[in-house]
């Protein structure tokens, strides 16, 4: 058996080169620490990988940064700035039973769609100019479902407003998830809006690569990690890469899903990281991403699913991300934790959307690529756990050494707003904790 072989020490080692791991990496090598990132792919990014087709940037799926997120501030502390623009809500439109209404965004909107009757409307125009005044923090414990009923009593403007919250939050589990954590998204979205990116997320992948290697961090890609070692008092003491090579250091940041954590982890499943595999339940989508040499229908620009999980963007129409007079479409099914549809069902019901919205597409396309069970956030905020207040914090108490970081962790936002707040978190506390000892030394 070949013995493994010892590499000098490194002050902190990051598992995962996503955004949440890149993130880390930079902050902590800004500290003046010795950082090296493992990634098993040969790219970095993860789901914020952008593919180029013929002039096209397609994202997996549809991505949108929150303008008043916690992200986008973590992002601008290490000079990235992301460009792009905010969708308008013109040529939207709600669909219910197949049937296109206009789009309820404003008070002109609201009053002239048939999406509703009149009584309905006035409950729709009260709760739309109340949401921004909703104390968010007093609903952490109760679910979507819950607060539905407790606080409107038309039938059609529950299934618009849970709408809303499923294309602010990517969630479709109204029983399950914190009515908190999902206002406090959907005042995000009617305050600040989103960006959509020019030339794809790879642009922050790109900007955060460049960050971490400029500050100093040493980035493998191509590497695996094997396992997160751990000496007889239970502290982190190394990790182990595939090909056998030991790295000693006294930090390591998993920044990968609960599960990826645990299994790398020695002991992993004796430890706390144990209890968050079985608490976390994922969040996925169905996504339909399509390529377009021109758009049949210039002015219809959005649709969301009133009475369906449905969500369908040109996203072109916003960002840079097509060559000129092409289009690129975005169409999405939030799927519920118990989803039993096929995947051949979701994607004809997809292309159904696109033949609704968009007649004529077919003859147009350049490109499709269609994702049926994609992980779009890892950790489903429960009610029942107190939303994300109840996530695991960066800090692994149990195991001295070992941090995670990703959308799954921290009481801070959702999706990639969790995900950069989590990294700066987690970079935080080693810096704190490399300062405590050295101080006592």
């Amino acid at each position: 058996m070949a013995m493994s072989s010892f590499n000098a020490e490194s002050d902190a080692i990051v598992i995962g080169g996503g955004v949440s791991g890149l993130a880390a990496a930079a902050f902590l090598a800004r500290s003046g620490k010795r950082v090296r990132l493992f990634e098993q792919s040969h790219t970095l990014g993860g789901r914020a990988q952008t593919t180029h087709r013929n002039g096209f940037f397609l994202n997996l799926g549809p991505h949108a940064l929150y303008r008043g997120g916690r992200g986008i501030e973590v992002l601008r502390e290490l000079g990235i700035e992301p460009k792009g623009r905010v969708p308008s809500v013109s040529g939207a439109y709600a669909i219910r039973n197949g049937v296109k209404h206009t789009f309820p965004a404003g008070t002109v909107s609201l009053l002239t769609t048939s999406l509703f009757g009149l009584s309905a409307k006035l409950e729709a125009a009260r709760l739309l100019s109340s949401i921004s005044k909703i104390d968010s923090n007093r609903y952490d414990g109760t679910s979507v479902r819950e607060w539905l009923d407790q606080t409107l009593s038309h039938r059609e403007v529950k299934d618009f407003v849970l709408a809303a919250f499923r294309v602010a939050t990517y969630t479709n589990a109204p029983e399950l998830m914190s009515a908190g954590t999902a206002i406090e998204q959907l005042k995000k979205a009617f305050e600040t809006s989103v960006l959509y990116l020019d030339d794809g997320w790879e642009t922050l992948v790109n900007g955060l690569r460049d960050a971490a290697v400029k500050s100093g961090v040493l980035i493998e890609t191509g590497a695996k990690v094997k396992s997160v070692s751990r000496d007889a008092s239970g502290e982190v003491e190394s990790v182990k890469t595939a090909d056998g090579t030991v790295f000693r250091t006294p930090a390591v940041v998993v920044a990968s899903s609960p599960l990826a954590a645990v299994s790398i982890i020695e002991a992993g499943s004796q430890t706390s990281l144990a209890n968050w595999v079985d608490q976390s339940i994922p969040v996925k989508a169905a996504c339909l991403d399509v390529a377009l040499n021109h758009l049949p229908r210039s002015k219809s620009n959005f649709a969301l699913g009133v009475d369906r999980p449905l969500y369908l963007s040109v996203h072109s129409a916003t960002a840079h991300l097509a060559p000129e007079g092409s289009a690129l479409i975005h169409a999405a099914m939030y799927l519920s934790p118990d989803n039993d549809e096929s995947a051949e069902q979701i994607e004809r019901e997809l292309e159904s959307l696109l033949d609704l919205v968009q007649p004529g597409w077919r003859a147009a396309v350049v490109h499709r690529r269609f994702l049926p069970d994609m992980i779009v956030m890892n950790w489903l905020p429960l009610a029942a756990h107190n939303g994300a207040h109840g996530r695991p914090s960066p800090k692994v108490a149990d195991v001295k050494g070992l941090y995670v970081a990703g959308d799954w962790v921290g009481s801070e936002g959702l999706l990639v707003d969790a995900s950069l707040s989590s990294a700066k978190e987690a970079a935080t506390l080693i810096v704190a904790e490399h300062a405590r000892v050295a101080a006592v030394a």
